[in-house]
């Protein structure tokens, strides 16, 4: 909780202090820093303060957007290196394990493509999407792990949805192709998962009101859960959405998913997505650390060979049954096949293709990549 670096010969402080989170007291004092402002700062003020400006990214180091990028970066990556199993090395080794391939394009007789109208540009500009086959939700808890899973990245990696929002779909129930557009509060209709169909507009409103209510019951300051996220739409004159090819709104980010294309225990061909209103690498990112924690999760399923318990969706607060795993199944053996999805303007002209060489970088010492 205290760092003492005084009359030493230190002429610049790491930003990276800013990100601990239990440092308390810290003395920089008696050391020639280059920032100037910097050093009259630790010869006066407390600690919170100068911990402040280097999260900043200080003076002269860029402007503060820059500074908080870089944050978010770095933010990810810790966030990345935590889901390959909290740095243990024995996990690590047993993550390394999971294989993917990747499905190329020319190899697909009948890829899924996505067309962004104009409009999307000035709203929720970045999408990154992908099909990954094979996966197994049917056994023991399977499904409830997989969306606490889901929950979890929205609100680590995700920033609670504000760098990203990450929706997935039954591929099965995929209507293509499929549009990402804009529509206005009051033209947009869903049918929200678990809701009836309704515009846009009612909806954030109905949200609103249950979130009132949830708070005044709970007595709470904040709201939680779903509620929370109703905010990153202030002020959109249009909202983001995915059309699918008979006109249905199957997802309305950052908010909700459509009950058409929800998920069960019988998926085994899903269909993700992840939209930014930030940059294009943070969608990448995301998916990576996605495809990675959806790949540990099937895993998982093999290994325990879990009872295939109820098809209820609710089922699963028990954990998995202790089976013995069987003795011929291995990881290797069961690869999750990932098939590129590209993202076109309404021209045709490319511009997102996933995976593409360059992706799942970041997962690589996790992850054995095929492709």
């Amino acid at each position: 909780q205290t760092l003492d670096v005084g009359n030493n010969h230190l002429r610049e402080l790491p930003a990276a202090l800013a990100d601990c989170p239990r440092l308390k007291e810290a003395n920089f004092r008696g050391n020639q820093l280059k920032d100037k402002r910097l050093e009259k700062m630790v010869n006066g003020c407390q600690t919170k303060a100068i911990l402040e400006y280097l999260r900043a990214g200080g003076r002269g180091k860029g402007k503060a957007e820059s500074g908080r990028e870089e944050a978010r970066k770095k933010k990810r990556e810790k966030q990345q290196k935590k889901d390959g199993g909290d740095g243990e090395q024995d996990e690590v080794e047993e993550a390394s394990k999971l294989l993917v391939k990747v499905l190329h394009i020319s190899e697909n007789p009948a890829p899924l493509v996505v067309k962004v109208s104009p409009g999307i540009k000035d709203v929720r500009p970045f999408i990154v999407c992908c099909v990954l086959k094979g996966v197994d939700l049917k056994p023991g808890n399977a499904l409830k792990r997989f969306l606490s899973t889901q929950t979890k990245l929205h609100e680590d990696i995700c920033e609670k949805r504000t760098a990203a929002t990450i929706a997935t779909h039954d591929l099965q129930l995929i209507k293509a192709p499929l549009i990402y557009d804009v529509r206005p509060p009051d033209e947009l209709k869903i049918t929200p998962l678990g809701r009836k169909e309704i515009k846009a507009k009612d909806l954030l409103r109905q949200l609103q009101l249950e979130a009132e209510e949830q708070r005044k019951q709970k007595k709470r300051q904040n709201v939680s859960g779903l509620h929370k996220y109703l905010q990153l739409l202030d002020g959109k004159e249009n909202y983001p959405c995915l059309v699918d090819a008979e006109g249905s709104v199957i997802s309305f980010p950052p908010i909700t998913n459509s009950e058409k294309t929800k998920i069960r225990k019988d998926t085994r061909d899903l269909f993700l997505e992840v939209t930014s209103d930030t940059s294009l690498q943070i969608c990448k990112d995301v998916m990576d650390t996605l495809i990675l924690k959806i790949a540990e999760l099937n895993r998982l399923a093999l290994e325990n060979k879990e009872d295939s318990g109820s098809d209820d969706e609710s089922d699963a607060l028990c954990g998995p049954v202790n089976l013995k795993p069987s003795q011929n199944v291995q990881p290797m053996n069961f690869p999750l096949v990932v098939e590129q999805v590209r993202v076109v303007d309404t021209d045709g002209n490319l511009k997102v293709l996933y995976p593409s060489k360059t992706d799942l970088t970041t997962v690589s010492s996790l992850l054995t990549v095929i492709r």
